[in-house]
């Protein structure tokens, strides 16, 4: 009977034992981590971690109590393998399920992302390591670097099967020039054939580009072949003159000047290609800057520089393709932004004491 009565208990006693622990465990994984949610924090889950790794952040953030419970939960809902990698706002009053369902759906923060008209691939790449979407390098794998694109085995992703406007681009040419000053929405979620998030990115402004290029039936696009010139050539133009003036009719006026210098085989002496090739930010160019040996410095060179040194925007493009012809042969640009034109030399050097004291 004592025998029968001990046992008794000691069964009570794991039932009650598991009952408690069934009660601990889906309070863990049930139960919020704070009932505040106004507390918000962004956390970054990057490609590659694992469920273990997404927990300990999510416990270091302070949004679950245990990565450990979150692990169990993740194990016992078979949506291991299906955690996407983003940027994502949490709430400690989110539970465990409503946390791995959110990194499941994959809908992440949308990023408003604006390109500026003359941003360079640095710039852009720059804006979107700073939002915390990739780094600087994984985009440049896809879009190749600012000067450094050109080399003879190119890793960067090659889009010239895809889009006809980059079938004159040399191979080894990176994508300067073509992705398009705009404001984006982007998600962190890489999309259904598993893109990486800068290759979605990437293929977001070329399609832009595309659109703005080849849009109606008068398109840009048609009167680039119509003028027997090269895409290539054309943004290449667009680029110095979105860098040099800001009004489309300044643009047209310097795109006027500057082919015409390519047609007498006189150099195009632009100053922003210079500051392309040095890096350096100020307006400024020495007399030194335009002895460095780089084809995009067209102080040195004749011709157009290698390729584009920004992305420019629309009108710059327009200004390239229908250029504003006069007397004119320089130009240079007064510091409050007015463009100062003149028809010989010595006109210009007088300007340039007069303006740039």
């Amino acid at each position: 009977m004592f025998k029968l009565f001990s046992i008794k208990r000691i069964i009570i006693f794991c039932l009650v034992l598991l009952i408690l622990s069934v009660l601990f465990v889906a309070g863990e994984i049930y139960l919020p981590h704070s009932a505040n949610n106004q507390e918000l924090k962004i956390v970054i889950i990057d490609r590659g971690m694992g469920a273990g790794e997404i927990g300990k952040l999510l416990e270091q953030e302070k949004i679950i109590r245990s990565s450990l419970f979150f692990r169990l939960y993740v194990y016992i809902s078979g949506t291991s393998g299906d955690l996407w990698a983003g940027k994502y706002k949490f709430s400690p009053s989110q539970s465990i399920p409503d946390i791995v369902e959110y990194l499941v759906s994959g809908f992440s923060i949308v990023e408003k992302i604006t390109v500026i008209e003359g941003w360079n691939l640095k710039d852009i790449a720059d804006l979107f390591e700073q939002k915390g979407m990739f780094s600087k390098e994984d985009f440049y794998r896809v879009a190749g670097s600012p000067l450094t694109g050109f080399r003879e085995n190119s890793d960067f992703r090659d889009f010239s099967q895809k889009y006809d406007f980059l079938r004159d681009k040399p191979a080894n040419a990176s994508l300067e020039g073509f992705l398009f000053p705009e404001t984006y929405y982007f998600t962190t979620r890489p999309d259904e054939e598993e893109n990486s998030i800068e290759e979605v990115v990437v293929e977001k402004m070329l399609q832009i580009f595309n659109q703005k290029i080849n849009r109606g039936e008068d398109s840009l696009g048609k009167e680039i072949s119509r003028q027997g010139k090269s895409v290539y050539e054309i943004v290449t133009m667009a680029s110095l003159i979105e860098k040099e003036v800001r009004t489309m009719e300044d643009k047209k006026m310097v795109s006027g000047i500057l082919w015409k210098r390519l047609k007498v085989g006189m150099p195009l002496q632009v100053d922003a290609t210079v500051r392309y090739a040095t890096g350096k930010e100020s307006p400024r160019v020495s007399i030194q800057d335009t002895k460095i040996d780089s084809l995009y410095n067209t102080y040195k060179y004749r011709g157009l520089p290698r390729g584009p040194i920004c992305n420019p925007g629309i009108e710059s493009i327009e200004a390239a393709l229908y250029p504003e012809e006069s007397e004119f042969w320089y130009y240079l640009s007064a510091p409050e932004g007015t463009t100062i034109f003149s028809k010989t030399l010595q006109e210009h050097v007088t300007a340039q004491a007069k303006y740039l004291k």
